[in-house]
């Protein structure tokens, strides 16, 4: 009778075991979405609207050919996501990712808004050697946090792989396959962190919880191509 109640007992668990494998994250994820199909900016806008201009398909990349192009959003918002691109800098440029865009009248660009991952030419832009600590390097959460790993970053004229993962007040930033950023989205310590950044008296940066995704033009040729994005 003892052995029938722990093999009772036993299977009852792989049963509850079994259910609650259905619910894990992984399985909770959505789809991967092609964010840009090499060919067009469909699913693409140009920030507070006009003509995308400056911005050229190459290659099956995204171009900005020169300063003047303007940022470029995502139509669509995301809240929780895991986005994945592949991104290249000329010399001596810089660019940047951001994400939880918003359009407000009172905001005056993108990154008033959403928090930055860096895109530079580490060893030649100025702004490489100007952040605290390396947190304006490639790969960093900007003026927040820097890259753990260094030499990870490829040189400019070479594609870089970047993914980026927000999910559940957490985010992650990752370069050519390697994690260099933990960071949190929300809360006491993401609040402590914009205290002590440039954002600390800008209204309303980072606090929103879904938007679009950007891709900066910050006056210097960059190129991004294979973007992709599935929410969490």
């Amino acid at each position: 009778m003892k052995s029938a109640k722990l093999y009772l007992g036993a299977a009852l668990a792989l049963c509850i075991l079994g259910g609650s494998l259905a619910f894990t994250p992984s399985a909770k994820k959505g789809k991967w979405e092609t964010l840009f199909d090499g060919k067009s900016f469909k699913g693409w806008k140009k920030w507070k609207g006009g003509e995308i201009d400056k911005w050229t398909i190459e290659d099956g990349a995204m171009h900005l050919t020169g300063k003047g192009g303007g940022d470029l959003l995502t139509e669509k918002e995301y809240g929780d996501f895991e986005l994945e691109l592949e991104w290249k800098i000329s010399e001596k440029g810089n660019s940047g990712i951001m994400y939880h865009v918003q359009e407000g009248d009172k905001y005056c660009c993108p990154y008033s808004t959403g928090p930055e991952i860096q895109v530079l030419d580490d060893e030649r832009h100025p702004d490489s050697f100007a952040g605290k600590e390396g947190n304006h390097k490639a790969g960093s959460l900007y003026d927040m946090l820097p890259p753990s790993d260094l030499k990870v970053v490829k040189p400019a004229g070479q594609w870089n792989k970047a993914r980026i993962v927000v999910k559940d007040g957490k985010g992650e930033s990752w370069l050519n396959g390697k994690k260099v950023v933990d960071f949190p989205t929300k809360g006491p310590q993401w609040d402590a962190m914009v205290a002590k950044s440039k954002f600390k008296n800008w209204e309303g940066f980072g606090s929103f919880e879904k938007g679009s995704i950007a891709l900066q033009d910050h006056g210097d040729k960059v190129w991004f191509r294979n973007i992709r994005v599935r929410e969490l």
